[in-house]
């Protein structure tokens, strides 16, 4: 994979730092985050900036430009990927390694005396403006704010921003309706007296309205900002999308409602003007409510004294607690990811040792038979198809200049995922469709060990996911391994596949404690660069557990699997499993076989039952 040529992009991208028409002065650094004005992690052509100007496109990385530098930073599931994709012009900042300086750092060393550095004031969270602003104040530069993105200005075949037709989800989905939502916000707004709320988030917006979009590939989600008063709802939004009869219908935009419910339609554009508008008219003591996370941009359009910030809003954490509607629809999704994929092993056990079989036509053959599964939309991220050494790089696509074929001499790993209208799935499965070398299997097992010490866990209620994160760890630390990255995320209910604010990640400590109807990924790997790259993971959902004894009365919490797909057993080296391991794996392909089963020989696919039955055979002790 050759990298992007970017010399003539940031010779460009240095004069319009000094010219006259963009910046009031000259900027002698420029920002660029990898988000959007809403701060997605996954974004619309339209918004990948940071990929236009470096080369580089994974989720996750800001560039900073200077007069005479160029650096990225990424974490550890992107350094291979980026190495490969940026040319000799940047300077590759591994972050979480020990010698790798902050931005701040990095730009205080590098910069002239009293430097202004710019950003996008509409892509830069508030609360990294804020920390960003601060640090660079001490060492005597400014943070400030360039109106036009720079980016934009040299960009010149930029895609048009995506305005696709909207989906409405009925009570069967979504358990609650929209307007039960809007009366519990309120209620929570009420708690901490709150009159005005602001939703930046896409998949907040799209939650708290029981709509889904696709104006982000993989994301069912849509370009709308809300603001929720104690009596009033403004969504703002573009396009004819709210002339679908079936979206008018959903909203009551033609009922006579009570005031409080009515939805008021705005340009999407006019967000700002409108929440300026708010905070001009508000009284002492009467506050609007925000994440520190929304854009710098719409949090100083409300005077600071009338600011509510917090890392995770109401809806955040409301829209990560599972109701029991949504939960049966996960395990619904679930069932049907399974029933595809043993279709897709049971097709590449045979296919692989003709040769014929590569990366991309293993994706594209995944995506074939989810499709063929009710209710499938789309898939929720691009397929990580991945043989020998293509393995240990953490978030890899293939592309044709990178497609290798599946062999019977490399370990395979497919980490993988889809929308359906009732659930989000991901799962990793990692084989071999020849016989593995002792080695592999070792490392195979330690990270089963990890995925295991997870699942099994039982801790008390309050318990944060970062806590559960060294338990994944602890066979490979015996060794002397690791892996470079968290051990899982939330995931939405047909929505983003990594939605916050729990997870299970030594990077973060800010995350919200665990709690039942919760749904996180359980996602530990071992990566040797040049060799193979090894993941197993399942989605599982947060239920209550027995104890024998209750502490202070606070109740236990553990793991149920909702991926239910068998993990291959010639992976495991058996003689370094515990006995409760050994339990676990047999326990957990008798429940595969038993469920998965059931549905592949409702949907008459016996040929993918045989595999099943012969993937899920219990484990034996070899004495």
């Amino acid at each position: 994979m050759s990298p992007k040529i970017t010399t003539e992009m940031l010779k460009q991208l240095r004069q319009v730092m000094k010219s006259p028409k963009y910046v009031q002065e000259p900027i002698q650094a420029y920002i660029v985050p990898s988000g959007d004005a809403h701060q997605s992690e996954y974004i619309a052509p339209c918004d990948c900036r940071r990929a236009f100007i470096s080369g580089f496109d994974g989720s996750a990385g800001t560039a900073i430009v200077t007069e005479q530098h160029a650096a990225m930073w990424t974490d550890g599931r992107y350094f291979l990927q980026a190495a490969h994709q940026m040319d000799n012009n940047w300077t590759l900042m591994k972050m979480g390694l020990k010698d790798t300086p902050t931005q701040e750092d990095w730009l205080v060393s590098v910069l002239p005396e009293g430097s202004k550095v710019g950003v996008d004031p509409f892509i830069i969270p508030a609360d990294q403006w804020k920390r960003m602003s601060k640090a660079l104040r001490s060492a005597g530069h400014d943070l400030v704010p360039v109106k036009e993105n720079l980016i934009d200005t040299i960009w010149t075949d930029c895609p048009q921003r995506p305005c696709k037709p909207l989906i409405t989800l009925d009570l069967s989905y979504t358990g609650v309706s929209w307007r039960d939502k809007i009366v519990a916000l309120r209620s929570k707004m009420a708690e901490r007296k709150v009159l005005w709320f602001v939703v930046t988030a896409l998949d907040e917006v799209a939650w708290l309205f029981n709509l889904r979009g696709s104006d982000v590939e993989y994301n069912p989600v849509f370009f709308a900002y809300a603001v929720i008063g104690m009596n009033t709802i403004r969504l703002f939004i573009d396009g004819d999308r709210m002339m679908d009869p079936a979206v008018r219908e959903h909203l009551q935009l033609d009922s006579t409602l009570e005031p409080e419910f009515k939805i008021q339609v705005m340009p999407y554009g006019s967000i700002l003007s409108e929440l300026q508008a708010v905070g001009a008219g508000l009284s002492p003591k009467e506050k609007v409510w925000l994440s520190d996370k929304a854009s710098y941009a719409l949090t100083e359009a409300v005077p600071k004294a009338y600011r509510y910030l917090t890392p995770y809003t109401p809806i955040c954490i409301a829209k990560a607690v599972k109701n029991a509607s949504e939960t049966e629809g996960m395990r619904r999704a679930h069932i049907k990811d399974a029933v595809a994929l043993c279709e897709l092993f049971n097709w590449l056990e045979k296919e692989v040792p003709k040769g014929t079989v590569t990366e991309i036509i293993a994706a594209d053959k995944a995506e074939e038979f989810r499709s063929q599964q009710k209710d499938f939309v789309e898939l929720s991220f691009a397929t990580i198809s991945s043989t020998g050494p293509n393995g240990a790089i953490i978030h890899y696509k293939p592309v044709p200049e990178t497609n290798r074929t599946l062999s019977v001499n490399e370990i395979y790993l497919l980490d993988s995922g889809a929308q359906y209208k009732d659930g989000t799935t991901d799962v990793t499965r990692t084989m071999h469709f020849g016989t593995p070398s002792a080695y592999e299997k070792e490392c195979f097992t330690y990270v089963l060990k990890g995925h295991i010490a997870v699942s099994a866990a039982i801790f008390p209620n309050g318990t944060k996911g970062h806590l559960l994160d060294s338990f994944a760890r602890s066979a490979l630390w015996d060794c002397g391994l690791d892996y470079l990255h968290g051990t899982g995320h939330g995931v939405g209910s047909f929505l983003n596949v990594h939605e916050g604010p729990c997870g299970i990640s030594y990077k973060t400590f800010a995350d919200e404690p665990l709690e039942a109807g919760m749904i996180v990924s359980d996602e530990p790997g071992y990566y040797e660069d040049g060799s193979f790259g090894i993941r197993i993971e399942n989605v599982v959902l947060v239920i209550p557990a027995e104890t024998k004894y209750n502490f202070k009365n606070r109740g236990s919490l553990t793991f149920e699997p909702l991926t239910l797909v068998p993990i291959q057993t010639k992976m495991i080296d058996v003689n370094l499993l515990t006995q409760k391991e050994f339990d676990w794996v047999n326990d957990y392909h008798q429940k595969c076989r038993e469920v998965i089963g059931a549905e592949l020989e409702r949907q008459g696919r016996h040929e993918a039952l045989r595999w099943l039955i012969q993937e899920t055979e219990p484990l034996v002790r070899v004495q």
